[in-house]
This record gives structure tokens, sequence and C-alpha cells, in this order.
């Protein structure tokens, strides 16, 4: 069993909430029986050998796309490495066959370094994805409105690190943010579904693959990571200051949420820390400064959380245990965020 990159506890269209996991022959997932639970099916497996990672984006039409990479040994020579592409349309149902989506460097000895692809489903549908080469350069492809994939575009990215953070905002433009040497690259999509404009550098260390992003404001994002220096959460928004949040996250990017608390716009938070525990906490949206409590929730694992809201509005909490299964804990809305004990689905 392994982590999904990116959100891997998603709402379907039917309210339904759904859960995946990466697993030794492929994708795993749990479905709600019915909106709000408590019950769910699975997991069922979908078959797909040989992936090292894997991530998840949603539409807005609630179709779920599952991006991965592929790496096959032949032989005596370097593996076959390729990033595959499936769908979900409708909860509980099948996927697509896998896709192939190629290599930007296929042809070269930077084939088999290619990274972890992340992805974000623009306002109209399309596919947007990004991977890092084994040189540290940053190649984006995407579908267009022909049903077609573009050709691989090279975002100009020198250094590129393992971590992206990727990001739709309300006008439908694209955030990317990506870790460096010692900086954090920002690309800005200059309309939907069109080209890439290269923002300023943000003078940053990032621990690697901690970076998750939320958009807090129209067309203002916030990025939260691990400062590998002082081990504990940090949140920062273009033009200010970087803010300790406190916590001691293990490897793995930080699940964030941005939801509505007695009445209040909130972001929740959510991590694993060093000893493997689930810990939660809350502010108000863009109001880190406040400081944030940190309390445990949820069951061990080995695997970052995830955080949703599910069709009464409560929020949820995803953690793979140490046995292989899946824990949902939800919200008492009568408390606050006081989240209920997790329950082995």
């Amino acid at each position: 069993m392994a982590a999904v990159s990116g959100q891997w506890l998603v709402r379907g269209k039917d309210g339904r909430l759904a859960a995946y996991a990466r697993h030794s022959g492929g994708v795993l997932r749990w479905t709600e029986t019915r909106p709000g639970g408590p019950e769910w099916s699975g997991p069922d497996l979908f078959e797909i050998p040989h992936l090292t990672h894997l991530s998840v984006a949603q539409g807005a039409d609630g179709y779920v796309h599952f991006l991965g990479r592929r790496s096959v040994q032949k032989g005596d020579g370097p593996p076959v490495v390729d990033v595959v592409h499936a769908i979900q349309y409708q909860s509980g149902r099948g996927l697509t066959s896998w896709y192939s989506l190629g290599n930007p460097r296929k042809n070269s000895d930077q084939a088999s370094g290619l990274g972890a692809p992340a992805g974000v489903v623009g306002p109209t549908g399309l596919v947007h994805f990004f991977v890092r080469t084994g040189a540290g350069g940053v190649m984006l492809r995407r579908d267009d409105k022909a049903g077609k994939w573009e050709s691989w575009h090279n975002m100009n990215a020198r250094g590129a690190e393992e971590g992206m953070a990727v990001t739709l905002g309300p006008s439908g433009t694209v955030d990317l943010l990506v870790a460096g040497p010692g900086v954090a690259m920002r690309w800005r999509q200059t309309s939907p579904n069109g080209g890439f404009s290269r923002e300023q550098d943000i003078p940053v260390q990032m621990a690697p693959s901690s970076v998750a992003a939320l958009v807090t404001a129209p067309d203002r994002v916030t990025y939260y990571w691990t400062d590998p220096a002082t081990g504990g959460v940090v949140a920062h928004r273009v033009g200010g200051w970087v803010i300790p949040l406190g916590g001691t996250p293990a490897e793995g990017p930080i699940s964030v949420l941005r939801t509505v608390l007695d009445g209040y716009d909130c972001t929740v938070l959510a991590h694993r820390d060093l000893d493997g525990h689930v810990m939660l906490a809350a502010c108000g949206t863009e109001g880190e400064e406040g400081g944030l409590w940190w309390s445990p929730a949820g069951e061990r694992t080995a695997m970052p959380p995830a955080l949703a809201t599910d069709h009464a509005g409560r929020v949820v909490l995803g953690s793979i245990g140490a046995d292989g299964a899946l824990y949902i804990a939800r919200q008492n809305p009568e408390q606050g965020l006081a989240m209920g004990a997790a329950r082995r689905v």
C-alpha cells in the first residue's frame, strides 16, 4: 500500500465520497454507499502494474482523473518510464482504459529520472499536468479542446526538486509552485487554458514533497510546507512573510481544506507527525498569524492523511491505518471542528 499524491479523498457529483490508494497491483478505491455515509463499499482494485507514483485530480464535472508514473524493467537496460492516464466518470463506476502519455525524454538517458506527475483540471475540463525531468526541468502536457493531447511544453525551469503544488483559481487559471535549490519557482497562467508566465522566485527552503496549496482569496493562493530548518509547518502568501504554524510533520505533503466552521470561513490543516499520529488544526482563512493548536485525530498511519467535506458539509478526515484499511473520522458540526472517533471502513 502506498500514498496517492494530492487530494485522494474526493466527493463525486452524486455526493458520495471516494478514497484512493496505490497498491502493488494498481489502484484501490473505497466508495460511500450513500451520500454522507457511514457505510462504504470496497476496496475495489483497478489493475495497472508497475506504478511507482499516482496522483488524483477532479474537475468541476466530477470526473476523477488518475495520473501515474509507470516504470517497467526491460532486460538489463534502464527501465521504460512513462506517464499514464485514466478517468472515472461516475462515483462507484469503473475506470477507462489506461492511456500512455509518454515521456518527454524518452530517447535520452534522462528518461528514467522522470518525476511524479501533478495535475489539475481546468474550468472546461481540460487536464493540465506537470512532471519534473531527470535534469531538473519541468514539463507540461495538457489535452486540447478537441480531446487530444498537445505536445510537451518546456516550462524552462532549472534545478527543480520533488515537490509541486498546482491549483486552479476562481478565474480558471492554473498556479504552479515547484521546489528548487533555495527557492520556490512559480508560474501563473495568463488566462484560462492559456499560456504561462514565470513569476518571481520565492527565496525559501522546503522539505522534499511537502508543499501544498490552497486558494484562500480571489486569485490568491496560500502555500503550506514543512520547513527543513525547524521541522515545523509554515504558511506563505506571495508578498508576505513566512508564517510558522508549529507541528512536527513527517515526510509528505500537508493536507489543507477551506470550509465553513460555525459560520466562519476557515482553513483546516492535517499532517502525519513523526510518530505516525494524524494531527489536525484550524484557523480563520488567511488568519494563520493568530496561531494554530494541533490536536491528535484519526488513526496512526504511514501515509499522509486527506481532508474533504461530505454531502452534509461535515469535515471528513481520511487515513490509511497500519493494517492497510481506510479509516474515516467525521466532524460533529455542533462542536466546531470536534471530530468523532475514526471508524474502520
